[in-house]
This record gives structure tokens, C-alpha cells and sequence, in this order.
């Protein structure tokens, strides 16, 4: 892999802000800075650090669990997936500008840039694991590590399409950033997702409250337009087993030694149900004014 860093392209560093002033950010050599002096350096890898001063609490994703992420998806395992993100992106017009909240290592990113041919996108993860391989997932993206439970650095009314795919939503932070024709696309599991290895595996189950849950975090700042549901099987040997299973939450919740042993139980190749939900929303209407 080449060590060369791709250039920063001007349009997607427009859409970024300073995280400590809010100050829109512009390219000074390997750094970011803003009109107030701040300056944040480009990693080798590429990506670029935007968290606040005190830093974040949360630590994201682990490099094995963002090897197994990178294994997975490149294995073509759940391209049905990002096409149907793909296709809830365009349905309300083709973006300029795509900001992928959670969005790991910048594969459902690149995907829908694909389909987007004149966008840029910005990758957002707290993991630096998952930075390194999001700073080169496509030539018209950047990755950014910043706290996606807390204040974006990202430009008020900036982005056209917001993307959370299998990530936690916050619901103020996407209505601010998106422009008033701008939308919110959301992939969630169904129920029956990964049906066939919940039992035999032990892993966490779709939580039943999920949508209702989701309504919360995010109808208070937008309101939904559009849902779809994406169903396909997979046909998964025990390495694509475990190489799935160790992407997920599933991975902080049994020790790689029961994970052998429960896997090594399955048949040599297993039928899998890949089931989720695939949700637009728009920035809520402002409340009508009172009478005088």
C-alpha cells in the first residue's frame, strides 16, 4: 500500500469546523487550520484528529474489530446492503456533500460516493483503527476521528445526506449539520438479522424497543419520509462466521475462546438471514409561531 497521503479536497474540508472556536476549517500543508490559529495535523495515514480538548470518552472500535470490519465488507458480504443505502441516498437527488456518522472504515461511504459521482464525503469514527483505513476508502472522502455522541466539527446546514449505518444516532447534531433540503439515512437491524446464528452463537439480540428508540433519538429534530426494508441470504463459511461476528457489538460479549467453540459447532458453510431496515429522514418543520 502506497505510504503517499491522498490531498485533502477543498470541498470536503469546507464542511468541516474547528472544534474548539466553530470556525470553518481550510488546508495549510499537512494541517487544518481555522481563522483563530487552531491547527490539527493530518496523521500519516491521512486522516485528520478533530476531538475537543478534553478529548472523548469513548474509545470505538479496536484494531481487530476493525480488521474483521475491513475483511467483511471486502469480501463483498454485504454489498446488498450498501446498494440499498445507496439507492434511499439518490431517491431524494443526487448529493454534493455526504457525511457518514459512525461510519468505520469508509466502505458504505465509498459506495455511496459511487453512486454520487460529483459528491465528497467525510467519514466520521472515533476509532483511529478505523480512520487509517477510512482516510484511503475513496478518493473523494476524508476521514475525520471525532466523538459522534458529542458536538460535530462539522459547518451548521453543510451536508446534503447524513449516513448511520449499524451506529448510534444523534438526532441535534444530524438536523444541524444537514441543509434544509438535506436528509438522514439510517440502517438498522430488523429482528430476524442474523436469525440463524443468535441461538447457536449467543450473540445480542434486536433489541424489541429498537424502533421505538430510534424514534426518540431522532423525531424531536427530523421527521421521517421514507422506509424500506432490505432481506437477503448469505451463505457463510466458519471463517466469514467469525470474521462477522468479530466486526459487531457481538465481539465485546464473548471471549474468543467461546466464540471457537460455539463456531466449530455450526455446519461447514451456514445459511444467514442479512435483514435491516433502511429509514429517510428530513429536518423537522420549525414549530408554527404562537398568536399573538
Amino acid at each position: 500500500m502506497s505510504t503517499t497521503r491522498p490531498d485533502l479536497l477543498p470541498a470536503a474540508v469546507a464542511v468541516l469546523a474547528c472544534p474548539v472556536c466553530g470556525q470553518g476549517l481550510h488546508a495549510a500543508g499537512a494541517a487544518l487550520r481555522c481563522g483563530q490559529g487552531h491547527s490539527f495535523d493530518r496523521a500519516r495515514q491521512g486522516y485528520v484528529t478533530l476531538l475537543p480538548s478534553a478529548g472523548s470518552p469513548h474509545s470505538g472500535d479496536s484494531a481487530q474489530m476493525v480488521a474483521d470490519r475491513a475483511d467483511f465488507l471486502a469480501a463483498g458480504h454485504y454489498a446488498g446492503v450498501t446498494a440499498a443505502l445507496g439507492d434511499a441516498v439518490v431517491a431524494g437527488g443526487v448529493p454534493r456533500t455526504v457525511l457518514d456518522a459512525g461510519g468505520g472504515t469508509g466502505a458504505h461511504l465509498a459506495g455511496v460516493l459511487d453512486r454520487a459521482p460529483g459528491a465528497v464525503g467525510v467519514g466520521l469514527d472515533v476509532s483511529r483503527y478505523a480512520a487509517r483505513r477510512a482516510a484511503r476508502a475513496h478518493p473523494r472522502a476524508i476521514a475525520v476521528v471525532a466523538d459522534t455522541w458529542s458536538r460535530w466539527p462539522v459547518r451548521s446546514g453543510a451536508v446534503d445526506r447524513v449516513l448511520v449505518v449499524f451506529a448510534p444516532r444523534n438526532g441535534a447534531e444530524t438536523a444541524r449539520v444537514l441543509a434544509p433540503e438535506g436528509r438522514l439515512v439510517v440502517v438498522t437491524p430488523a429482528a430476524d438479522h442474523l436469525a440463524e446464528l443468535i441461538g447457536p452463537l449467543g450473540l445480542l439480540r434486536v433489541d424489541p424497543e429498537k424502533a421505538g428508540r430510534l424514534a426518540a433519538a431522532l423525531e424531536p429534530h427530523l421527521r421521517p419520509v421514507a422506509a424500506v426494508a432490505h432481506r437477503e441470504e448469505l451463505v457463510l463459511d466458519r471463517v466469514a462466521v467469525r470474521t462477522m461476528v468479530g466486526m459487531g457489538p457481538h465481539a465485546r460479549h464473548r471471549t474468543p475462546e467461546e466464540l471457537s467453540t460455539a463456531i466449530g459447532r455450526l455446519p461447514d458453510r451456514v445459511s444467514v438471514t442479512v435483514s435491516v431496515d433502511v429509514a429517510g429522514y428530513v429536518p423537522a418543520s420549525p414549530a408554527p409561531a404562537a398568536d399573538a
